[in-house]
């Protein structure tokens, strides 16, 4: 189906959590169009043409969000 996203497996989200790099990237990688899409902000040029653009350091402040919220304050439940 369109618009379905696979879930991040639980081992790399248990990898990520101990700290291993390439886990969080991998989590950061399922996470980066969502992230790009809250980032998008509307910008209006010397005409008045609005563009709609990445704001760069939105992106990256929200990335660093997630990260520390991996690193420091997420815990996994297994039931």
């Amino acid at each position: 189906m369109a618009g379905q996203v696979k879930p991040i497996p639980v081992p790399v989200i248990l990898a990520a959590v101990s700290g291993d790099t390439d886990a969080i990237a991998a989590v950061l990688a399922h996470y980066q169009n969502y992230i790009r899409a809250l980032a998008t902000r509307p910008l209006k040029d010397e005409y008045g043409n609005e563009y709609l653009c990445v704001d760069e350091e939105m992106r990256l402040r929200l990335e660093t969000k997630l990260i520390c919220g991996i690193v420091t304050g997420f815990h996994v439940a297994l039931v």
